[in-house]
Order: structure tokens, then C-alpha cells, then sequence
């Protein structure tokens, strides 16, 4: 039968972090989409209409930057190689390097200038060198092939650049696990992302500036980028690093510069402010007992191989939901290690947590003497439910 423990019971066996907490005050966004997300625990704090596939506008440069990470890495681009710039890279309007065909930039040059610059030219040039035809429509067609290996099923590319087309789609679920790829996955990089100018030859004084507002706040934020075209407003895929806590967020669809700029800021204090990671229970240390059947003892502990430790909302006064749950009684024999049962966790207001629990010790069969008193007490058990169920006529 499936039996359960509650939480309190969890409290009494083991010695565990006091688990407080409650509803955490909702974020009400203003975005058209939006997913937060926690970095470090990967818990999910917000999603509104996180998997609606959106046109992600200079969003979908991260796509891009990855890609051409992934190509420095595998040693088919050098950050000193110079490309070539074609007629087609140079004839992009709206944030550009100003390169031209007599142009011949550095890689690492190129990728400065999408991250801090936005440019839509220097998007084409990587494109186009690593585009198995040289065409940039050649690499949106990788691009879409590795946003699905990657686990984006709600991206699609068209070009390079995130250009208004109708078959460039992402959703906020995908930005936000890009951006968790490019941290993972390219530390060595990350740091650009920060980087608040970067004056390419000193061609375009007007744009040098890093478009992301929160670079300029003092809470933790160290990238990723912004976009905005008519059809899909105001975006940002934003991070940010307090303590050992790192957030990730994507929004779309804000109105402004400045309405981007602030629900950005908010969501970044709402995240680190009404939620905080906590250790619930050491590992090896008994979290509950589960009931043994014909062993040598009559229940075994159950334990966690490492310490349970996961992110609650820090609202005071209401008690996390949790319990233990598995199949039993557990038949003996049971070997050390064993895995026996689940810790669930429900914190109010975010995904479930489960945890799997392992036998503390070795339980063995039970020697003869042992089984027999097991099978008289079970057998005299049934003997009086089924006396106190009978009928009788009452003297």
C-alpha cells in the first residue's frame, strides 16, 4: 500500500533547518511573456506565457553568440582570424559596426560588437563564415537544427541578427535556456556581456554604449541583451549574481525603453528578495523511518545522499507542505543504500521538489522466531477485526 509521512513526523526524526515560508508575493508583469528563473537551483519563479513562440528581435543574437562560441571552442573559428565582410553584411540598417567590404575585423572584435553594439552587420560576417553555403539563411538553418538539439522547441531562425521576419520566432523559455547555456557552457566569455562600451575603431561614436539598463544599476547584473522592433516592443534577457545566487529572466513585449528598464529592475529584486535558498536536511542524516516486513528490525531510516537543499519563498508563517512517500511494508531482506522512498516538497507558489531516500543500514530477514511472531501478530490482528465486524445477539 502507499503510505505517506507529514512533515512534521520529518521534523521529529531528524535534525533539520526550520522550513518557513509561505506564498511569495506575486509578481504581477506587464510583459507580453516573461520567465524567471533561478540559476542556481533551477527553480522556476514566473512564467507567463513562457512557451508562446514571439518574435525576439536582437534577443535571437544570443543564438548567434553561442554558435560562434561553440565554433571557437572546436577550434574552427580564432578570436584574431579577420573576415571578410560581404555586400550583404553591410547592408543592414539598424544597429550596426558601420563595416563596410573593405573591413576585415577580428573575431573577437565581431563579438564585442554584437554584445555591447547590437550589430546586425557583424551578426551576418560570423554568419556567413560559418554557414556551410556562406549564406546567412545557410546558418539560420543550423541555427534552428541546434536550438532543437538544444532543447528550444519553441525557436525558429531566419537570419542571424533577430530582423523582423515572420519565421524568426523564440519563446522566453528558450532565451532563458540559451542564456543559461552561454553562462554553463562559455565562462570564458561571459565577462563581455558586462562590458558597458566598446568603440570599434572609433568609427561610430554614437553607438558604443551597452543598451542593457541594468549594467548600470548596482544589483548583480552582468548581461545578456536587449531587443526592440515595432512588431515585437521591448525585450531583455537579463542575469544577475548575488551572493551564490544567480537569476535568469526573459521578457518581451514592454512598451518602452524605460518601462523595460524598470519592470527589469523590479524582477531582478523580486527574485532575490522574496525567495532564499535553504538546506532542509543534511545528507545522511534520518529524515523518516519506513516499516519493514519479516526483517531483523521493524523499520529502517531513510536518508539523502547529499544535503537537501532547495530555494522557498521567505514570507514568515506558513509551514511547507511535504511528505515521504513509498511502497509498504518493505520486505526484508534490505541492503545499505537502497533506494526506498521519495521526499516530496511543495512550497507554495513553485514546482514540487522531489528527493530520492536510501536505506540508512542493512536490514536482514528475520530468523525463524522472528518470522513467526510476525505471522501470529498479523494473524491475530485479522482474527479480532474480523470478531469486531461479526454480529451477535447481546445478552
Amino acid at each position: 500500500m502507499l503510505l505517506s509521512r507529514p512533515l512534521r513526523r520529518l521534523f521529529a526524526a531528524a535534525s533539520v533547518v526550520a522550513i518557513v515560508g509561505g506564498q511569495a508575493s506575486a509578481f504581477d508583469t506587464s510583459a507580453r511573456a516573461a520567465f524567471v528563473l533561478d540559476h542556481t537551483t533551477g527553480t522556476v519563479l514566473m512564467a507567463k506565457n513562457a512557451d508562446e513562440s514571439l518574435p525576439p528581435a536582437s534577443m535571437s543574437k544570443l543564438m548567434t553568440l553561442y554558435m560562434a562560441f561553440e565554433a571557437i571552442r572546436d577550434g574552427r573559428l580564432q578570436l584574431d582570424e579577420r573576415l571578410p565582410v560581404s555586400e550583404h553584411a553591410m547592408s543592414y540598417g539598424g544597429s550596426t559596426m558601420f563595416l563596410n567590404t573593405q573591413d576585415r575585423p577580428a573575431v573577437e572584435d565581431l563579438l564585442r560588437g554584437i554584445i555591447v553594439l547590437s550589430g546586425n552587420d557583424a551578426c551576418a560576417v560570423i554568419a556567413e563564415a560559418l554557414s556551410p553555403d556562406g549564406s546567412e539563411a545557410g546558418f539560420a538553418d543550423l541555427m534552428t537544427r541546434r536550438a532543437q538539439q538544444m532543447g528550444m522547441t519553441g525557436s525558429q531562425f531566419a537570419n542571424a541578427s533577430g530582423w523582423p521576419d515572420p519565421n524568426q520566432r523564440m519563446s522566453m523559455r528558450d532565451l532563458s535556456l540559451l542564456a543559461s547555456h552561454i553562462i554553463d557552457d562559455f565562462p570564458q566569455f561571459y565577462p563581455i556581456f558586462a562590458e558597458r562600451q566598446f568603440a570599434f575603431d572609433g568609427r561610430a561614436p554614437s553607438n558604443v554604449n551597452n543598451r542593457n539598463p541594468l549594467l548600470r544599476l548596482d544589483i548583480g547584473a552582468d548581461g545578456l541583451k536587449t531587443g526592440h522592433t515595432a512588431e515585437a516592443g521591448y525585450g531583455l534577457v537579463g542575469s544577475a549574481k548575488q551572493g551564490d545566487r544567480r537569476v535568469i529572466f526573459a521578457i518581451t513585449g514592454m512598451d518602452s525603453e524605460r518601462a523595460r528598464a524598470e519592470q527589469s529592475e523590479a524582477i531582478v529584486n523580486w527574485a532575490f528578495r522574496q525567495f532564499a535558498e535553504r538546506t532542509l536536511a543534511e545528507a545522511d542524516t534520518e529524515i523518516a523511518r519506513a516499516d519493514v516486513w519479516l526483517g531483523s528490525e521493524d523499520s529502517v531510516a531513510l536518508v539523502a545522499r547529499k544535503d537537501v537543499t532547495l530555494l522557498v519563498p521567505v514570507t514568515p508563517g506558513t509551514t511547507l507542505d511535504a511528505e515521504v512517500v513509498y511502497t509498504g511494508p518493505l520486505k526484508a531482506p534490505i541492503a545499505a543504500g537502497q533506494q526506498l522512498a521519495e521526499l516530496i516538497i511543495r512550497p507554495e507558489g513553485l514546482p514540487e521538489h522531489r528527493v530520492p531516500l536510501f536505506a540508512a543500514r542493512e536490514v536482514a530477514s528475520g530468523g525463524f522466531g522472528k518470522r513467526m511472531m510476525t505471522v501470529s501478530q498479523v494473524l491475530f490482528k485479522r482474527l479480532q477485526e474480523g470478531g469486531a465486524s461479526g454480529t451477535g445477539e447481546a445478552m
